[in-house]
């Protein structure tokens, strides 16, 4: 049975979250595709690069995740309130990032962000998305399944259609989610070491503090 995502993601509760989300059939559409013959594994970094850009432009943590070859982890803190603290400037900005019009020119951008300036109830729309899961991850997969759908010269699903997301309710439950999405790949056979994990938070913290 599948539930509301509304029921699923409840504040009241906990603002931490664990999120998976799995390529169609769980298909290897970012590994080594033993029945297609060919290697994907350059779409992983699609990922972190995603994750990184829209942590400027979210009111969302990512605070752990792993890109594996069919499917991805991501352990998220939700401040939906930190919105309500960001002039309307800075939410009509942060959301021209992430939809920039068509022209690429500074001046398209700044008659898009004065057009939802002038937009009140556009902005507030746009206020409680940013710190919305189910908007970040619709920002996160469906970039990445149209680029990988024109790499491919073809059409239809990338993902599953759904992601799950598990409510992490105390601290103790945080870190021992941050701890199974760290050691995913260790535990899948892809690596013996966290520190060449590639596409993952730990990796990107070890090599960081080096």
């Amino acid at each position: 049975m599948t539930y509301a995502r509304q029921a699923l993601v409840s504040l009241n509760d906990t603002a931490y979250y664990h999120v998976v989300a799995r390529c169609v059939r769980r298909a290897w559409l970012w590994g080594y595709d033993k029945y297609a013959g060919r290697d994907f594994s350059q779409r992983k970094a699609w990922v972190s690069e995603r994750l990184t850009l829209l942590a400027s432009m979210f009111a969302i943590d990512a605070c752990a995740y792993a890109v594996m070859s069919n499917h991805l982890h991501v352990v998220v803190h939700l401040d939906p309130g930190a919105p309500l603290t960001w002039t309307d400037s800075e939410v009509a900005e942060r959301w021209v990032r992430q939809y920039p019009p068509r022209e690429s020119s500074e001046a398209a951008r700044t008659a898009q962000i004065e057009r939802l300036l002038a937009n009140p109830e556009r902005l507030a729309v746009l206020r409680q998305r940013l710190g919305s899961l189910s908007w970040l991850m619709k920002c996160l997969v469906e970039p990445i399944a149209r680029r990988a759908n024109v790499e491919d010269g073809c059409k239809g699903r990338f993902w599953e259609g759904r992601f799950k997301a598990q409510r992490l309710c105390d601290e103790r439950a945080v870190l021992a989610a941050m701890v199974y999405v760290d050691l995913n790949p260790v535990r899948a056979g892809i690596t013996e070491r966290l520190e060449t994990s590639h596409h993952t938070s730990v990796a990107a913290r070890l090599h960081s503090s080096s």
